[in-house]
């Protein structure tokens, strides 16, 4: 008998047709043929098969974070967060906990003083148990109390460590003693003792600010305090700090070096760095007026001073010039790709450069320089550039304004050619389509930078590869030149994807990233970055469709610190996709289906920046 490929024989068909037998007794026939039964019996396998191999599973469990065994506080609430077998049920301190379906689990610790002991017990289906503990130790932060016997506590300067001052700068000195005394320091500067509402409610705190004089001799011992009670009673307390003076008529010159120098605003700083004013070219002349730990202090002009790290400025001799220079000739002009705008000068000086919008421009700041431009040569060739001005709003600073064309700014370049500063303006580009533009997109962290870690286990610069994967096919589907600072996972700094960026010149860039919290159970959602404001309309479309996926609003965050933020040559926005130490984010960053979410939302919001970039402005 020959069988068709649904089991039923030919013969029987031929006879069911002749006969004309009801559809749901063929039906029935059907259901009792050798190979209908046969592949029933294999499903049911199957299936018991699976529900054997769950039940058969050993029972685990992974603590994530923390992910050490004792964990010492000084916080009442804490997070726990890890992962156990799938199908297994999990206990802590008998209370049921709940297990998401990728194994992950979170708990919220409100703690007593003292030792708190955590016991995990996982079961698997077959009744397997496996038990692990994690001891917290608590201890209440004692308050701060005032010093109740005669003697200094302690002595602060700020600033404090490996410093080089000039004349002029001010030394603060704080002391922490018993109240009601007398202190000095060298025994002829008071400090003053603060009244305790200004100081959190601590007596006893006594301050003072002294300004440093050429030649100081302060300088040339250790600081000595006194402090001295009504009764002629008295104790000093010694403090050597190494502090350097510059001499004031010697100016100290530097030029940068390195492969991306920049200025900071001042010496704080946080996990990204201190915040950045702008980057430079190399080899640009910078008069240094102190060192203060690992920067230098910059004298950009009589009331502008900013820091760059030691490492990026190389010192010169003894008698090089402090930066300056008049103004030349100016030019600009276009080639087939960008604009320019040159501006002669006679040295490499410092700049600084900020963008604005309506209307769009590029604003340009030259420290040290002194206008003498009598004309600006403006040449038809320049198609993105509008109109170019200058002013000198004060001593040492000439200020560039490049108004553009079109109210998206799509990026620029400022470098030395020669001595000329230059100031490469990339155009708009003719087709707003993805088929005519390269998309660049940066799969976050990589090789020995994992990146932040999800209670499964799973590290981000994983599922950021995965993510950046899936949009780079979108967008070759879509036409577009797709360029990656890593396809496979391996390590790459931040100097190195920048370089590969700026010699790939994308028209846009796109950084993907998996966000992180302390808190496991309560943070969760998305959230996209950018620095320039000119730049944030990416970043605004994109967390649009982000959000549209149903996951919560994180925020739109501007001037973020973040390197790959940092370069102006293209817009460029950072996309913390989810939450990966939320179970439930990290359970749909790990969802193929919602990886493919994910990058289609990024390419509908860069595809919506694009119409909105081809808009006029009304």
């Amino acid at each position: 008998m020959s069988l068709s490929q649904d089991g039923v024989s030919a013969e029987r068909k031929f006879t069911a047709k002749k006969r004309k037998i009801p559809e749901t007794e063929l039906v029935k026939n059907i259901n009792t043929t050798p190979m209908y039964i046969l592949k029933r019996l294999s499903i049911t396998l199957i299936c018991l098969t699976l529900a054997a191999v769950s039940m058969a599973q050993e029972p685990f469990i992974h603590v994530i974070h923390p992910y050490k065994p004792v964990v010492s506080t000084s916080t009442s609430r804490n997070y726990l967060s890890g992962n156990t077998c799938k199908h297994c049920t999990l206990s802590v301190n008998g209370k049921k906990i709940k297990v998401y379906p990728t194994g992950a689990f979170a708990i919220r610790l409100d703690l007593k003083p003292g030792d708190t002991t955590l016991t995990f017990k996982s079961v698997a289906g077959n009744g397997q148990v496996k038990s692990k503990s994690v001891t917290y130790h608590y201890q209440v932060p004692q308050p701060v109390r005032p010093v109740s016997d005669f003697r200094i506590a302690s002595v602060e300067t700020f600033p404090t460590g490996d410093c080089w001052l000039m004349p002029g700068d001010i030394i603060r000195f704080r002391v922490k003693a018993q109240p009601g005394n007398k202190v000095t320091l060298d025994n002829k500067i008071i400090l003053y003792e603060q009244p305790a509402s200004g100081t959190g409610g601590m007596p006893g705190i006594y301050q003072c600010s002294y300004t440093l004089r050429p030649d100081d001799p302060i300088l040339q011992k250790a600081f000595v305090i006194t402090m001295e009670d009504g009764r002629g009673k008295s104790l000093s307390y010694s403090l050597s700090p190494k502090f350097k003076l510059l001499p004031l008529g010697e100016p100290l010159v530097g030029k940068t070096t390195g492969a991306i120098p920049y200025l900071e605003f001042g010496q704080g700083s946080d996990r990204l760095g201190g915040a950045k004013i702008s980057y430079l070219d190399t080899a640009v002349l910078l008069q240094i007026t102190g060192k203060f730990g690992g920067d230098y202090r910059v004298r950009l002009a009589p009331d502008h001073t900013a820091y760059i790290p030691v490492g990026q400025v190389l010192l010169m001799s003894k008698g090089a010039f402090p930066p300056h220079s008049l103004t030349g000739s100016w030019r600009v002009s276009g080639d087939a790709k960008y604009d320019y705008v040159s501006i002669g000068l006679d040295e490499k000086l410092p700049y600084t450069t900020f963008q604005q919008i309506d209307p769009s421009r590029i604003v340009l700041d030259i420290y040290g320089a002194t206008s003498n431009t009598n004309w600006i040569t403006q040449l038809t060739s320049a198609k993105e550039v509008k109109n170019v001005w200058y002013e000198q709003p004060e001593d040492g600073v000439v200020r560039v304004t490049i108004e553009l064309k079109h109210h998206q700014q799509w990026g620029y370049l400022v470098y030395y050619d020669g001595n000329a500063l230059t100031v490469r303006v990339k155009r708009q580009p003719q087709k707003l389509s993805l088929p005519r533009l390269t998309i660049a997109i940066d799969p976050g962290h990589g090789g020995s930078n994992r990146g932040a870690q999800g209670p499964t286990g799973t590290f981000e610069k994983e599922v950021t590869l995965q993510i950046a994967k899936r949009l780079r096919k979108l967008l070759e589907n879509a036409g577009a030149t797709v360029i990656m600072t890593r396809t496979t996972d391996e390590s790459k700094d931040m100097i190195q994807r920048t370089h590969l960026l700026r010699m790939a010149d994308p028209d846009l860039l796109v950084s993907v990233h998996l966000n992180s919290s302390g808190n496991p159970i309560d943070v969760s959602g998305t959230s996209t970055y950018y620095r320039y404001i000119g730049f944030r309309p990416l970043s605004q479309d994109i967390l649009k469709h982000m959000c549209a996926l149903g996951l919560e609003e994180y925020g739109n965050v501007g001037r973020f610190n973040f390197a790959l933020n940092g370069p102006t040559d293209y817009p460029n926005a950072l996309v913390e996709t989810v939450f990966i130490s939320n179970p439930e984010d990290e359970m749909k960053a790990l969802n193929p289906a919602f990886q493919q979410k994910i990058a289609g939302a990024i390419m509908a919001g860069i595809n919506d920046f694009l119409k909105q970039a081809a808009t006029p402005v009304k």
